[in-house]
């Protein structure tokens, strides 16, 4: 079995269009990514947040939709890459360490917000 993506650009450009589907048009802000250069996303899963704003974006007296992506577990374990450059550019040395960081949690972007709907899987069965 082959699995499917959808790389970083598109999965931008496909949730910017699905604000613009049936009839109408609302601006699809993207917050989490800013920082990528390039990434992969699951095809599957696109396909399920691309169809989440169409349906919000034709809801009536809705302006405009924002995207945030979060990693889902809080405390993450990263990797930090400390490299030592001469004046050429070339790498001296190395130093590898990991670091862990705490992301705010959904409830932090949710704020007020009267009405949602948790369609995520539980966590391990995705």
């Amino acid at each position: 079995m082959r699995m499917m993506h959808t790389k970083l650009p598109e999965f931008i450009e496909k949730m910017i269009n699905a604000g613009k589907k049936g009839g109408r048009e609302k601006p699809v802000a993207i917050n989490g990514l800013e920082n990528l250069k390039s990434a992969k996303m699951q095809s599957l899963r696109t396909g399920r947040i691309e169809q989440a704003v169409q349906e919000l974006a034709t809801r009536e007296g809705i302006e405009k939709i924002e995207l945030t992506v979060m990693p889902r577990v809080p405390e993450t374990m990263h990797t930090v890459l400390i490299k030592a450059l001469d004046k050429d550019g070339k790498a001296q040395k190395a130093v590898i360490d990991v670091i862990n960081i705490l992301h705010p949690t959904e409830e932090a972007f949710l704020g007020d917000c009267p009405e949602i709907e948790d369609r995520r899987p539980p966590i391990g069965r995705h």
